[in-house]
């Protein structure tokens, strides 16, 4: 069996908002001005952690979960990363014990040792504590090292490092400043695009980083090459517009690779901006943040006209998640101000302050089962019966329905499309 070794690092916390996607951006972008190749993954379902990730690191941000996305693909992509990376990076989702399948059961399952970030803000010798227990709660996992992140000074970091015990790597720190943090909204971090001084936040954690923390290569991961099954080329010659700007930006790589590997001609437009719907065989509207654009959105008669015309002409067309908020008859944002959508699906939504629907998903379509996640803020009133409903496979509460007229099919379900890729394939098959 073919085996690529590289250095690799899964960084882990033990809650959420420690400063996963900090230290990880800061170690993917002061590696990348060293002049190496840095590959960066992000563990579990999410968009908007790996957007930063990418813009740190110059290279694409791929998923990697042990259910959603399968074992096999997990191992498939960090084996080719392998191949020419220098270092990977894997920023882990939550708590490092949290979910099923967890940061922890892809750590342990792939060989990845763990760099556990710990918010040491409100606290001096229980920093110790929480790392002991997070590097023992589990036999066989293998931790790194520790590193603190938000101190306040170079005497506190010292408390912090003291209180660890010799058989811990202390790592260093990063300090509390303004210009450390990543900003946020109600999904999570404002998008890598929106922000017009990203690169100097993360030039900024990059120095910071160097100027505080470790910055040597962490060990060297084998990896083994997986049994991989080849894309059959189902969409060859078919033109498949895929809508992507502010609004409709929840793409992930791979769903395009495998679109692309199966013969599809993406063709990228805004309706944001404007942009005619192109000419094309199939639709995907993406999710994202409609709720930011409603006037914009509202005013695309033009647009939606185009879309309801392809949907009657029974062409292929999928919209998940921010794209099904588009295809209803309205849409209001969190304030309640309401403005008229697309009229592909007869309903109505409306953002609310509170997290709506949170978890993995699996949905039993004809075509077959496809799996992928749901994570918004909407609730919505559709006049249309289900064609069929998702399962959570941890018993949880959201089961999300599926809607289909004709060709047309509508989700909150954010969809991963190798987890089954002819499922997935069929979805834009005429």
């Amino acid at each position: 069996m073919s085996i690529r070794r590289c250095p690799a690092l899964l960084v882990s916390a033990p809650a959420s908002g420690q400063g996963k996607t900090s230290v990880t951006s800061a170690l993917a972008r002061w590696h990348t001005r060293q002049g190496r190749r840095v590959r960066v993954f992000k563990t579990g379902p999410d968009f908007l952690d790996p957007m930063v990730l990418a813009r740190a690191a110059g290279t694409p941000a791929y998923q990697l979960d042990l259910w959603m996305c399968g074992e096999a693909d997990v191992r498939a992509r960090l084996f080719d990363a392998a191949a020419d990376a220098d270092l990977i990076l894997v920023e882990g989702v939550m708590g490092l014990f949290d979910g099923a399948p967890s940061s922890a059961d892809l750590a342990q399952q792939l060989g990845l040792p763990v760099l556990a970030v710990i918010d040491g803000s409100a606290m001096a010798q229980t920093f110790g504590a929480l790392a002991c227990g997070l590097a023992t709660y589990r036999e066989g996992l293998s931790m790194y090292g520790v590193a603190a992140n938000r101190i306040g000074s170079a005497y506190h970091a010292q408390l912090l490092r003291e209180s660890l015990p010799p058989s811990l790597h202390w790592l260093g720190a990063l300090p509390r400043e303004d210009q450390l943090s990543l900003p946020e909204r109600h999904l999570g971090l404002i998008a890598a695009g929106e922000l017009a001084d990203i690169d100097a936040r993360l030039d900024a954690l990059a120095d910071a980083w160097a100027m505080h923390a470790a910055t040597e290569l962490p060990p060297s991961v084998a990896f083994e090459a997986p049994v991989v099954e080849t894309v059959p080329p189902l969409l060859k010659g078919k033109r498949i517009a895929v809508a992507r700007d502010d609004a409709f930006c929840f793409l992930y790589p791979a769903n395009l690779d495998l679109l692309r590997e199966a013969g599809a001609a993406l063709h990228f437009f805004s309706p944001v901006a404007g942009d005619a719907l192109p000419a094309c065989d199939a639709v995907w509207l993406p999710g994202g943040y409609p709720e930011l654009h409603l006037q914009a959105l509202s005013q695309r008669h033009d647009l939606n006209a185009a879309l309801r015309a392809h949907r009657d002409a029974g062409k292929p067309m999928l919209a998940e998640c921010g794209g099904l908020l588009f295809a209803l008859d309205s849409l209001a944002d969190r304030n309640g101000r309401a403005a008229n959508m697309a009229g592909l699906l007869p309903g109505h939504a409306a953002i609310q302050s509170r997290l709506a629907a949170l978890g993995l998903q699996g949905a039993a379509l004809p075509e077959g089962e496809l799996r992928g996640h749901t994570f918004h803020y909407a609730q919505a009133s559709i006049d249309a019966q289900p064609l069929a409903h998702a399962f959570n496979p941890n018993h949880g509460p959201c089961k999300e329905a599926v809607y289909r007229d004709r060709r047309f099919t509508a989700s909150f379900v954010h969809f991963y499309f190798p987890s089954n890729a002819l499922v997935a394939l069929q979805l834009f098959s005429s």
